[in-house]
């Protein structure tokens, strides 16, 4: 058996964090506190095995966010690490494509699977370090031993004991609360999400169990749109006889939703968190960097300002967040899309202001990056340079503006900015036009393959 791989599942969106979750800058990424979610994850794997053993699934859209996150780690992924995933389609389809990459290039492995949008205790790693020989025998999970009665987390019960663990007597899903609470005194475990599986027994039960499934990943990548939608508990561990549990004794919490958030914060003498002047207000929890708040007689509020976007709730209604992001959806408000900063392969760039016809944006370009050679039919552009030095190429010539110069870029024209120095270049970027939305792109050359 070789040693320990790691697989990190990071493609979720998190629309009960909307607005700070969105769907070009989902939870697992978000820096609320130092490195993200997302970030806490590879760190954690890096704990375990090598950079080059740790594999990690995401969406197309997602894919340059991994790579710039991890890049701010100082670590470089070869491009087989990096799954992109056409469509989501639950954990089972992406655990299998990973488990089947493993296998093509190392053997026979056992590898350890994390969510990415979770936070979990240092001294998890050790736990997970001693669980490691027992998966060649069984399909391992971890379970959190709950803390107090949570309608949010799936439920395990424990049966006969093994020389590690337990194996799993039953599977149960999210309860209401006076189910919860019989739970609780049951001495059911949390499901983590998190696993421990030999790529041996993964596939031997996977093809007893889903061998319709199995069948659609033996060669290439299979047609995504076609697979059904299954989550690894019930496609699989619901189904297998050999699953065992074994309690992790860690602080774990997945951080889904404001009120996991608000518990999971430190709080002020009146039960409030976040930067803000409180007067007669208890067990609030406010998320809106750079912007004065003052919350005066409320209480159990959620107030988070993104800047493009406000949300107040009741702490307790909090989670249904995401029957207000389907809506905003539903009238293709692009708000649950896209955040003020959106990641790009090139860099990123932020809206600063927007109307009917003008739209701002400052980009930034890392070093030896540049966009797509690209034109735009319903807009013109104009680029000030505020910091480094711009390689412009404006129908086929080639020009160098340094700080403190500008071009005009007119609508219809093949264009392409590069950054060629050592230092990031920072560009103000005003748009204008009568459309200028970001479809309004035809690109002709992209050293990112993109579309």
């Amino acid at each position: 058996m070789s040693s320990l791989k790691a697989v990190i599942l990071a493609g979720g969106v998190g629309t009960r964090l909307w607005p700070l979750s969105r769907t070009y800058q989902p939870k697992q990424f978000l820096k609320i506190e130092g490195y993200s979610l997302f970030q806490e994850t590879f760190l954690r794997a890096l704990r375990l095995c090598a950079p080059g053993d740790i594999m990690i699934v995401t969406n197309e859209v997602h894919q340059y966010l991994v790579r710039n996150q991890i890049e701010e780690l100082g670590h470089l992924l070869i491009e087989s690490q990096v799954l992109k995933e056409p469509v989501g389609k639950n954990t089972l389809p992406a655990i299998t494509w990973a488990m089947y990459e493993i296998r093509k290039r190392f053997g026979e492995s056992e590898v350890v699977i994390f969510p990415s949008d979770h936070k979990l205790g240092d001294l998890a790693t050790d736990e997970i370090q001693k669980v490691v020989g027992i998966a060649s025998d069984y399909l391992v999970l971890f379970g959190i031993p709950p803390t107090h009665p949570n309608t949010g987390y799936g439920y395990i019960a424990q049966g006969a004991p093994l020389a590690t663990g337990y194996r799993v007597l039953e599977f149960k899903e999210k309860p209401d609360l006076s189910t919860a609470e019989q739970y609780l005194a049951s001495g059911y475990l949390w499901n983590s999400g998190m696993f421990i599986f030999s790529t041996n027994l993964f596939f031997q039960e996977l093809k007893k169990y889903q061998p319709e499934f199995l069948k659609a990943f033996e060669h290439d990548l299979p047609d995504f749109n076609a697979l059904p939608s299954l989550s690894i508990d019930y496609g699989l561990l619901e189904k297998s006889t050999n699953v065992a549990v074994v309690p992790l004794q860690a602080p774990w919490t997945d951080l889904g939703t404001f009120q996991a958030w608000y518990e999971y914060r430190d709080h002020d003498a009146s039960g409030n968190t976040g930067e803000a002047e409180y007067l007669d207000a208890t067990g609030n929890f406010v998320s809106a960097p750079g912007r004065k708040v003052a919350l005066i007689g409320v209480n159990n509020l959620v107030v988070v300002d993104t800047g493009d976007a406000l949300l107040v709730a009741d702490t307790v209604q909090s989670g249904r967040v995401n029957e207000l992001v389907r809506r905003l959806k539903d009238k293709g408000d692009p708000v649950v899309d896209y955040p003020l900063q959106v990641q790009r392969p090139w860099g990123s760039y932020i809206e600063l202001e927007r109307s009917v016809f003008f739209r701002i944006k400052r980009l930034t370009v890392k070093p030896g990056e540049q966009l797509s050679l690209q034109k735009h039919l319903h807009r013109s552009e104009h680029w000030i340079i505020v910091s480094g030095m711009a390689d412009v190429q404006l129908d086929g010539k080639k020009y160098q503006f340094k700080r403190g110069e500008s071009t005009y870029v007119p609508e219809g024209t093949k264009h392409r900015l590069g950054n060629f120095g050592k230092i990031p270049l920072e560009v103000i970027e005003v748009q204008i036009g009568e459309y200028l939305e970001e479809d309004d792109i035809i690109r002709f050359n992209d050293r990112y393959s993109r579309s």
